[in-house]
Order: structure tokens, then C-alpha cells, then sequence
């Protein structure tokens, strides 16, 4: 069965075409919530509440990207509210006193660096920048999709990845050579 009419029949809420759909989605998006959320239970009950959520707005799925990258934004946004839950704030992200003079697009690390390190390093950031450096490095999305998921504005997602970036670096570089700047 094509994409298409899988998708058409899970619209009307065709259960065998919905559990097809399951199937060939779920490893991915459960591998989206777990880089996320950290902890594979809550992976779990936040991709099944996500495929749930899918499957009854299923109709406002409209065909302009396609069906993992639209499943996968709404895995990324139930991520987020769960892990906004659990620590039971709101991201506090004023962007009342930043400026941005200019954006570097620069993300040369040493070679010697591990995605790994990378990672973990990300781990460590600031809540504020973590999401916004996970989803531009990890997630591939742009500024303009980054201020959608988190609602913050395009030059606050900037200014966050811009500091991000900066205190990533400062991370890379402590871990590798100890205290020294």
C-alpha cells in the first residue's frame, strides 16, 4: 500500500492502516523522544501520546512536508511539554535586553572530538539552550521552525543558539583540557 492511501485511510480512522503506520514510524520517533528525554519508559508514553495525537488530527495533515517530518514535530513539541511538566516551569526566555549583532555560522570543533562528547555536552547547557542547540544540530531544523516549536521569536532562537554555541564550545574545551580557558 502507498504512502498515500495509508495516510487517506487512517484519515478515516482505519485501525489496520493507523497500526501500519505505527509500525513504520515508531523506532524513529521513539529514537526522537529518548534523545529528549533521556529515560526510555518516558520516551515511550510520550511517542504513543504523540502517535495518538497524530492519529486524531491526522486530518490537518495536509501533504506540504511529509508525514515523518509533520510526526516528528508533533513528538518534539510533546517532548517538551512533558519535560515542562516534569520540572513543572515554563522556559524562561526573556529576550527583553539581547541584541545580535551578527550570527556566526561557524561549528568547527577539534577533530578529535566525539559526537558523543558533543552530545553530552549539549546534556550540560542551560535549559534554554539546550533545546534550541538539539534542534538546530540534532533535529536540522531552522530558525524560523525552532521559533514555531518553542514559541520565541526567530532573533531569540537565534540569540539562544548564538549562546549555546558559545557555552557548547566552552564545554568541549574544559572537558578536553581540564580548568584551563
Amino acid at each position: 500500500m502507498f504512502q498515500t492511501e495509508l495516510i487517506e485511510k487512517c484519515k478515516l480512522n482505519d485501525r489496520k492502516a493507523q497500526l501500519s503506520l505505527y509500525r513504520q514510524y515508531s523506532e524513529a520517533m521513539f529514537y526522537v523522544a529518548i534523545r529528549f528525554l533521556k529515560n526510555t519508559q518516558d520516551a515511550e508514553d510520550v511517542m504513543q501520546e504523540a502517535f495518538i495525537k497524530a492519529f486524531q488530527q491526522m486530518h490537518q495533515f495536509k501533504g506540504e512536508v511529509t508525514f515523518g517530518a509533520w510526526l516528528k514535530r508533533i513528538v518534539i513539541n510533546k517532548c517538551i511539554d512533558f519535560l515542562k511538566v516534569r520540572k513543572n516551569q515554563a522556559l524562561s526566555l526573556d529576550e527583553g535586553y539581547m541584541h545580535i549583532t551578527e550570527e556566526e555560522d561557524d561549528w568547527k570543533v577539534e577533530a578529535e572530538i566525539t559526537v558523543s562528547e558533543v552530545k553530552n555536552a549539549i546534556e550540560e547547557l542551560p535549559e534554554n539552550y539546550k533545546y534550541v542547540v538539539s534542534l538546530y544540530l540534532i533535529e536540522g531544523y531552522d530558525h524560523s521552525e525552532i521559533s514555531e516549536i518553542l514559541q520565541i521569536s526567530e532573533i531569540n532562537s537565534r540569540t539562544q543558539l548564538m549562546r549555546g554555541k558559545r557555552k557548547l564550545k566552552q564545554l568541549l574545551t574544559s572537558a578536553r583540557y581540564g580548568a584551563r580557558s
